[in-house]
């Protein structure tokens, strides 16, 4: 019988109510009280590492959670962390690149209703990442959330109230998961490398989303505060550049000073690609950007944390950010190869 270990760091999923709203509350140990025969199916050991809503999580969160797995990594066959749903794709991101090359799941999810109501998706998501962590070609990060299962670098949360809060953006779901039966989308191959723990981030990272009218004087105050910027452009992706508001002269001073710049796009759907538009052709001609493709803004905020936390050298920080970690990025230019 396989061995999992449950992580609780509190979220909707461990709430109860209080007179200032849902507060979590309830331990790991009570929570596995309301999954019925559970323990015929697996042994479960359970851990209270942190006790939070996860509007409060911060990347040293994230660190401690990676210290803690790393300190249990060979006692158990995987792992289940709940987590409160606002900031659980960024977890789910952030953990996929802190750590690698593992053969076992860690699997994350929560709920929109806490575990001791009646009416809850607590008990089936619970329910259901468990078993899939126990799947035997299941490995690496992955959310667990109504039902499916999403690869840790693609999920997104979409909605603030039904069940079906994520979605998998720009990539198929890993599975989906109906009571015992599970449909497995992606399958995984074992690795013969030893797992990679990475303890260290830099989180001076700075998230710009445009909009019309925004004065370029932003990037000023910003380059002296954050030396990473991932900026959330229009459609395809591209600055504006006309008249007074003319971003691609701030964004030259930008990099000009050695700040790392990565272009996402607001769309959630099918990526940036900055060779399509002017705006966009402009951007890349004429300064050192990195492109976030078909990867989510959680992961390449993230990513950006991890990478940095290594090196800020921008062509070692441009090969790294490149490189295709659980299914991050599809998209690779020719040169980037």
């Amino acid at each position: 019988m396989k061995k999992i270990l449950l992580i609780s760091t509190g979220g909707t999923i461990a709430s109860t109510i209080s007179e200032n709203g849902l507060t979590p509350t309830i331990k790991p140990d009570e929570m596995l009280k309301y999954l019925k025969n559970i323990e015929e199916i697996c042994k479960i050991d359970t851990y209270q590492l942190l006790n939070i809503d996860s509007t409060n999580i911060q990347p040293e969160h994230w660190l401690e959670i990676v210290t803690f797995i790393k300190s249990k990594y060979n006692l158990y066959d995987g792992f289940v962390i709940t987590h409160g749903t606002d900031t659980l794709a960024y977890t789910s991101a952030a953990l996929s690149y802190l750590i690698q090359d593992i053969d076992k799941p860690i699997i994350l999810t929560g709920s929109q209703k806490p575990i001791n109501l009646d009416t809850t998706d607590a008990k089936k998501n619970l329910k259901d990442a468990i078993r899939f962590a126990l799947e035997e070609d299941v490995k690496g990060v992955h959310i667990v959330f109504d039902g499916k299962g999403i690869i840790g670098t693609r999920a997104r949360k979409t909605r603030t109230k039904s069940f079906n809060a994520f979605e998998s953006i720009n990539f198929p779901y890993a599975a989906f998961i109906d009571d015992d039966r599970i449909a497995h989308y992606i399958h995984n191959k074992r690795n013969n490398v030893d797992p990679k723990f990475y303890e260290k981030l830099y989180p001076n990272v700075f998230l710009l989303k445009l909009a019309p009218g925004m004065d370029p004087d932003v990037i000023d105050y910003i380059g002296q505060k954050y030396e990473g910027v991932v900026i959330e452009s229009y459609g395809s992706g591209g600055l504006p550049f006309e008249d007074r508001r003319n971003f691609l002269k701030k964004l030259g001073d930008l990099t000009s000073k050695g700040k790392i710049v990565v272009i996402s796009t607001q769309v959630a759907e099918e990526g940036s690609d900055l060779k399509t538009y002017e705006v966009g052709l402009k951007t890349i001609k004429d300064h050192q950007i990195l492109q976030a493709y078909d990867m989510t803004v959680e992961s390449a905020i993230t990513k950006l944390m991890w990478i940095m936390g290594i090196t800020k050298d921008y062509e070692k920080v441009k090969a790294m950010f490149y490189n295709k970690i659980n299914n991050d990025i599809m998209y690779r230019e020719l040169n980037n190869k």
